[in-house]
């Protein structure tokens, strides 16, 4: 049966507009713009001829393979466009799919399950429409009657005459790369980047079998025995943070005002950088990259190291007389990773007691986080007579940003209903979100508003404990611009002076404030530092 007339028609143009656009479509979410589209990728003139020349069985098979490349290319140029926006790099088929359940959490987290469904049902559904509109078109263009296809040839023809003379000469009339072949060289490198991460994680494999935990002997955190450590992760809080003249106007001067405050109680400082294995979410990777002591930038490298032997930093504690405690207000469900780590004690969002309202994604705010951690746990320990090794997750700093949280007095914090007033202010994720100015003024609000709770509490009820405190990662592109560092601030804090000075020989400098010009060692040499500094004398 032989398509001619409209339908002919039709066909040649739902093939053309598909395959020029999934071929011209950028994979980078700062490339949307009119020259990106103003270009001529060979390959769809080179695939119409061959569906409008070859024999008609020969040219189904060549229109089933096109249709999968126009679905490899729209769903991986998607897939760039997302992971960049959200992590700062490109999509990675062997690494990323597992994290698909990750990123609803993240999406209905900042716009709510029905926006995120919707926006998720959408893109699902006009992809399919794409795919099906494409196949349809080819199957339809090997069936053209002889006048229509003798005019398609020709049409297409043309285009492939000038976009070979563009390839061939293009850069003497100043139209550069307007003809290109790219869609073979953009699959390849994919495929490469799998390749290249199936053998990363075999070596992995060798790091964990090769070293599995630490000689320290009786030596092993002789410095601090007897005092509560307390390692402390804040949410999105990066470099950024401090630096960014957007934001540094107001982390700043907080920084100054929680140095002064945490002295005044007898406190001193040291601060600095270290660069995490994430940036915009997937805060496990960097707990788990600074616990273990290795590089955890992918959810493969990480479940390797869940089932692995390699001793936690948490666990090198609870061997030398710690109670480990974990503080996750953010954990709502089962969490099976926790056996790797080693605690003794699990505080996750429905063991923290929490009668209050939720902050829209964040349980709690982060007042009510230190409170209940120290009423259920370092008043028990302390009670019976065994230091505490905590590690705390604080959250009010995760997307959305709405509300945010403001600080109360301590003994009014109770169970946390006090807080409702707050939860239930603001504008909704939906409305702030429209706004991105206003998503990034209400982020840099959250990191105040948690430095300054965190140094409030250190300052309050600190004790002799020794506090590590830093960010987890740099938060998403949005807020700190596409090229922004990976490092994150890194602040140690102790009434013992001698042990804060111990910091400065790996670039710290005294205060809550990094020096610019420091170094940014990696996340997975925090470990060994920190075994170091505590176990000698």
């Amino acid at each position: 049966m032989h398509v001619s007339g409209r339908r002919a028609v039709l066909s040649v143009l739902i093939f053309a507009f598909i395959g020029f656009a999934a071929c011209m479509m950028p994979d980078n979410p700062g490339a949307f713009h009119p020259a990106a589209f103003l270009r001529i990728p060979l390959e769809v003139p080179l695939l119409a001829l061959a569906l409008l020349l070859l024999p008609r069985r020969m040219a189904a098979l060549v229109a089933l393979l096109a249709t999968a490349v126009v679905f490899c290319l729209l769903f991986l140029k998607l897939a760039d466009v997302g992971v960049l926006s959200a992590f700062q790099r490109r999509f990675n088929p062997y690494l990323d799919l597992k994290m698909l359940f990750d990123g609803w959490n993240l999406l209905s987290g900042a716009v709510g399950k029905l926006g995120a469904a919707l926006a998720i049902g959408l893109v699902a559904a006009a992809l399919t429409a794409l795919i099906g509109a494409f196949w349809w078109a080819c199957i339809r263009m090997t069936r053209l009657g002889r006048q229509a296809r003798r005019a398609a040839v020709v049409g297409f023809a043309v285009i492939l005459a000038v976009g070979l003379g563009l390839l061939a000469g293009g850069s003497r009339v100043g139209l550069k790369d307007v003809a290109e072949l790219r869609v073979a060289s953009y699959l390849g490198e994919r495929l490469s980047l799998v390749a290249r991460s199936v053998a990363e994680i075999r070596r992995f494999e060798s790091e964990l079998a090769a070293d599995a935990g630490y000689a320290g002997g009786d030596g092993l955190f002789a410095r601090i025995r007897g005092r509560d450590v307390i390692l402390v992760f804040i949410e999105s809080y990066g470099r950024s943070a401090i630096e960014d003249p957007r934001y540094g106007a107001l982390i700043k001067p907080r920084l100054d005002s929680v140095d002064r405050q945490l002295q005044a109680a007898g406190f001193s400082a040291a601060s600095g950088w270290t660069r995490s294995p994430t940036v915009g979410g997937l805060s496990w990777l960097a707990h788990g990259t600074l616990l273990s002591g290795l590089w955890v930038d992918s959810q493969a490298r990480y479940d390797l190291l869940m089932k692995s032997e390699r001793a936690s930093l948490n666990r090198l504690f609870r061997d030398a007389g710690w109670r480990t405690v974990a503080v996750m207000p953010a954990i709502t469900m089962d969490w099976p990773e926790s056996a790797y780590y080693g605690y003794d004690q699990i505080l996750a969002s429905k063991d923290l007691g929490y009668r209050g309202k939720p902050f829209n994604w964040v349980t709690m705010p982060d007042q009510y986080t230190l409170s209940a951690f120290d009423r259920l746990a370092r008043r028990p320990a302390r009670d019976a007579g065994e230091p505490v090794m905590a590690e705390i997750a604080l959250i009010s700093s995760h997307a959305p940003w709405t509300p945010v949280p403001k600080l109360i007095d301590w003994q009014a914090v109770g169970d946390g209903t006090v807080f409702n007033d707050q939860a239930e202010s603001g504008d909704s994720p939906q409305v702030l979100w429209a706004d991105h100015d206003r998503v990034r003024r209400q982020y840099i609000e959250t990191i105040d508003y948690t430095l300054e709770t965190l140094g409030d509490y250190i300052a309050r009820f600190g004790g002799d404990a020794v506090f590590i405190v830093l960010g987890d990662h740099q938060p998403a592109a949005l807020v700190t611009g596409p090229d922004a560092s990976r490092a994150v601030p890194f602040h140690v804090v102790s009434r013992d002076v001698s042990l804060i000075e111990a910091f400065r020989s790996d670039g710290l400098t005294m205060g809550m404030t990094p020096d610019g010009q420091g170094p940014e060692p990696s996340m997975d040499s925090m470990r060994d530092r920190l075994i170091r500094h505590f176990s000698a004398r």
